[in-house]
């Protein structure tokens, strides 16, 4: 089983702490000639696809490399534009290589801060009063998983849908954070946590939660 990527998100909706354990990566390198048969655009500093699908390229992929070197962005190696690099028929034939971009670390933090305010949404659309707020999301690929302490700190992990022991997983995450981060007199509350036993404890914890999809006694 696997799991994704851990969340830690402080009570005013700031995320302060982010792991990516596994990112599956589904690329395709193709090559075209001239005219390119798929529609490109510029959307948040990348070159995606907007229109047109082939051979495992999708719409919102983005353009991860051309003729094997990675593109910086919206730019190739050299700093051109992709857009005015594709437009030029003598740049034909080309080989580019399509697959989804990781995260920004500027898109990490407008999603914690969005699932902050979906959880107080939660919280309030409750039927009865003191509601848990979001415990769990479910799609076809991955399961989000949330456990928000007393003091409104949230642990978010984000696994396999057949991933058992991620209750027991989110607890052994704050049980980490509160011997190594709030411990730790450097760290401040609230704010991210840079601590390199931190660190290594959390991955411990999800390699023994991979293998055994759980936590016995005195782990």
């Amino acid at each position: 089983m696997v799991i994704f990527s851990v969340y830690v998100v402080n009570k005013a909706g700031g995320l302060i702490y982010q792991y990516d354990n596994y990112v599956p990566r589904t690329e395709v390198e193709k090559t075209f000639s001239h005219p390119l048969d798929l529609v490109l655009k510029h959307h948040d500093e990348k070159v995606v696809v907007s229109f047109g699908q082939r051979d495992g390229i999708k719409v919102g992929h983005a353009v991860l490399s051309i003729n094997g070197v990675d593109v910086l962005g919206k730019n190739t190696a050299d700093g051109k534009d992709i857009l005015e690099y594709l437009k030029d028929p003598a740049n034909y034939p080309v080989s580019i290589r399509f697959g989804r971009a990781r995260l920004s670390s500027n898109e990490k933090l407008m999603l914690a801060s969005m699932f902050h305010s979906l959880f107080a949404i939660g919280s309030q659309l409750s039927p009865e009063v003191g509601s848990s707020g979001i415990e769990m999301l479910e799609t076809d690929v991955f399961k989000l998983h949330c456990f928000q302490t007393l003091t409104g700190i949230k642990f978010i992990v984000l696994a396999d849908p057949r991933q058992s022991g991620i209750d027991a997983l989110l607890k052994k995450i704050y049980e980490i954070y509160s011997d190594f981060a709030l411990k730790n007199p450097f760290y401040s509350l609230e704010m991210p946590i840079r601590c390199e036993l931190f660190d290594q404890n959390l991955k411990s914890a999800l390699e023994v939660a991979e293998k055994a999809g759980n936590f016995g006694a005195g782990s």
